[in-house]
């Protein structure tokens, strides 16, 4: 059987009257944890499995992004609290003078778009979230042969995830 959590308490980190209640639920075990990914953040359900292997599901509005420390109730009568994993992002950037290269950079960013690869543009850096394979969104953006174009990976903690818009035909 699958635990709704749909109602909102806070969150543990910053109320601390909310953190007693997380520690006495803990120790009389009460309480469910569990581990998503950023890209689960904004999303309005999420499907999951506590780390006791208990299935849950989180209902929230979409407007409302998942922090950690965020807690729950359960339908149960359990707690549940939302911790986030790292956030693995591919930076992109350019070194040197892309002159004459401006219509590939076009293109580039067409081709990011046309496979709902999201990316979020920062000062002189493109961020793109991982959701294919690394090697895969590499090989995409290095068949543009932009000189200059560099690829790197950064993990971001959850104190400091990227929030990258959703692109939907619907």
């Amino acid at each position: 059987m699958t635990a709704i959590a749909q109602t909102y308490l806070g969150n543990c980190i910053t109320d601390s009257t909310l953190a007693a209640r997380v520690e006495q639920a803990r120790r009389s075990g009460q309480c469910l944890e569990v581990s998503l990914h950023p890209a689960d953040r904004p999303k309005g359900r999420i499907h999951a499995h506590a780390a006791s292997g208990e299935a849950i599901g989180i209902v929230k509005p979409r407007d409302q992004a998942i922090c950690e420390g965020d807690t729950f109730a359960t339908d149960t009568g359990k707690l549940l609290i939302v911790h986030l994993e790292a956030q693995t992002v591919m930076v992109l950037s350019v070194a040197g003078d892309v002159t004459g290269h401006e219509i590939a950079l076009i293109h580039l960013g067409h081709a990011l778009g046309n496979h709902h690869w999201s990316i979020l543009v920062q000062q002189n850096e493109i961020y793109v979230q991982l959701t294919s394979d690394p090697h895969v969104i590499e090989s995409t953006i290095r068949s543009f042969n932009i000189p200059g174009i560099q690829i790197r990976y950064e993990s971001r903690s959850p104190e400091q995830p990227l929030t990258f818009s959703h692109h939907s035909h619907h």
